[in-house]
């Protein structure tokens, strides 16, 4: 089993930035492909960058130039660089894990079976 668990998300004004971090533990291998999805309520739960093993990353077309996905391979930990933060970026964002997807430009969340608990970041206008 993986452990992941979500930290940084808070409520800032538009045009703010925020890091979220997500510390993975467990049987986790810094192998494993790991991602950021959100969900608004109403909306289907939406992919929002991901990582693979060897580094290379992946964005919604939303965010791309905005957020900015990252690994410590050393502290098993993820994060999100959030910059101009807009409000539609409002939602509950959810790491994610799995030693195997089928790409990782995907950004399905079907491909995933390691999810955290989800932290909450409210954007203000």
């Amino acid at each position: 089993q993986v452990q992941l668990v979500e930290s940084g998300g808070d409520s800032v004004q538009a045009g703010g930035s925020l890091r979220l971090s997500c510390a993975a533990s467990g049987y986790f291998q810094s192998s494993y492909y790991m991602g950021w999805f959100r969900e608004a309520p109403g909306k289907e739960r939406e992919g929002v960058a991901a990582i693979e093993g060897d580094g290379a990353t992946s964005y919604a077309d939303s965010v791309k130039g905005r957020f900015t996905i990252s690994k410590d391979v050393a502290k098993n930990t993820l994060y999100l660089q959030m910059n101009s933060l807009k409000p539609e970026d409002t939602a509950m964002y959810y790491c994610t894990a799995d030693s195997s997807i089928n790409s990782v430009y995907d950004l399905s969340p079907y491909e995933y079976n390691y999810w955290g608990q989800g932290t909450q970041v409210t954007v203000s206008s």
